[in-house]
């Protein structure tokens, strides 16, 4: 089984980096496929903790030739400083590859972000403003700017003069900023153009190759299922794909080659930026898991939402994605409470829904119908087998399972790279 998805179930941060690692002694390639530097991903590896936002994870894994494809947005500023960072903590990043295809963020795509956010005021999607919107919407309206161009000045010129004829109008005559000349723009990303020179490459071909030759590749997503930009809480998801599907048109290779696909879960649920969340605590008990998960974002620093388990969010990205595994993480973090709440279903207006509303509208008005499960008190961040589990954390997760509509493969139980319990091999 060479082609691995590794994608998230829930709106994201839920430990992606981590499944990632645990493959990474057997895996050949690591790919990032859609999304820029507005996630991150934490990997801890002995005493090291490597926060990484650009990268993909397998990175950090001695051998493993690591790919930004063609579904990526790039920040050449943040590329080199998370590569230089690398670097200076000893670890080799010479096997790094990107896209020719990939588009590259500006400073007018980080301007623009910015000041659109404030003037949603209220409306506000919550974005990063890491300028990765208008970067896909330039794309998308065919007015992109990609890696290949920094090669050719002329047609960098050309590009960046047909972008800004339009953006100067908006920055000025709407949001009151000054408007951006040609030239620093094009001066900017030319005093990236050797530097990167080395690391571009055509990436599909480089996939299909190891595909053939029977490399595991493992196709890494950013952000998550339910931030998705067709099968999210719209309008307030990310730009990109961030389902399985995405890795195919992400990375240029057909949805054939990908054999398995792994949803990575939480134990609990957390999202960043506006949008609805059915079960998201405002009293002490979300203080309390905010603080015990370490609920703050990797790139951002900002306090998470936090909310117990939704089991019909689980089962929806199980069938959007065709999840063949799950990665449950942070159980440990339950440990201490005298019962763990679920959500099994919906409450909308009276009427019970099993499964996520169609209707947008539906799911803002949700609330959570909950079942309650007995917590355990034990420490359980030393077990490696299901069986070193206490029996109520053991029932926790099958009744989990059983909602799911796929199996719980691994269990996440602490923070370092060997927390973890495997009961079924993601790659075998």
């Amino acid at each position: 089984m060479p082609g691995i998805v590794i994608i998230g179930v829930q709106w994201g941060d839920e430990g992606k980096g981590k499944a990632t690692d645990l493959l990474g002694e057997r895996t050949d390639w690591v790919v990032k496929f859609n999304g820029g530097n507005n996630a991150g991903h934490t990997v801890v590896i002995g005493d090291e903790k490597y926060a990484l936002h650009l990268l993909p994870s397998g990175i950090l894994s001695p051998g493993v030739n690591a790919v930004i494809g063609n579904g990526v947005v790039v920040d050449l500023e943040v590329l080199f400083a998370e590569l230089e960072a690398l670097n200076a903590r000893g670890l080799d990043t010479s096997r790094l590859r990107i896209s020719a295809n990939a588009h590259v963020i500006t400073q007018y795509h980080r301007t623009l972000d910015k000041v659109t956010e404030r003037f949603l005021g209220k409306r506000m999607i919550g974005t990063t403003g890491r300028g990765i919107g208008p970067t896909y919407a330039d794309k998308i309206n065919r007015v992109g700017i990609r890696i290949q161009d920094l090669f050719d000045e002329n047609i960098l010129r050309q590009k960046v003069e047909g972008a800004l004829d339009q953006k100067n109008h908006l920055l000025v005559k709407v949001f009151n900023r000054r408007s951006i000349t040609v030239d620093e723009i094009v001066d900017d990303l030319l005093s990236y153009a050797e530097r990167v020179r080395p690391m571009v490459a055509d990436t599909s071909l480089l996939l299909n190759d190891a595909l053939d030759a029977g490399d595991v590749v493992v196709f890494e997503g950013g952000q998550a299922t339910m931030l998705d930009v067709d099968h999210g809480t719209y309008p307030f998801v990310t730009s990109s794909s961030a389902t399985a599907g995405g890795a195919s048109t992400g990375a240029g290779v057909g949805p054939n080659r990908l054999d398995r696909i792994v949803g990575i879960v939480k134990a609990y649920t957390t999202r960043v930026g506006s949008g609805p969340f059915p079960t998201e605590l405002f009293d002490e008990q979300g203080d309390w898991l905010r603080k015990r998960g370490f609920e703050f974002g990797t790139t951002t620093g900002r306090p998470r939402r936090v909310g117990w388990y939704d089991a019909p969010i689980t089962r929806y990205a199980t069938r959007i994605n065709g999840i063949t595994d799950l990665v449950m993480t942070k159980l440990d973090i339950l440990t201490g409470l005298d019962q763990i709440p679920v959500c099994v279903a919906y409450d909308v207006d009276g009427e019970r829904f099993d499964e996520v509303p169609v209707n947008q509208s539906d799911f803002h008005h949700a609330t959570p119908i909950l079942e309650y499960f007995p917590g355990w008190k034990d420490d359980i961040s030393g077990a490696r087998t299901f069986e070193d589990l206490p029996l109520e954390a053991q029932d926790y997760v099958l009744a989990l399972e059983a909602m799911s509509g796929t199996r719980i493969s691994v269990i996440g139980v602490g923070a370092s790279r060997d927390a973890v319990i495997v009961r079924h091999d993601l790659v075998d």
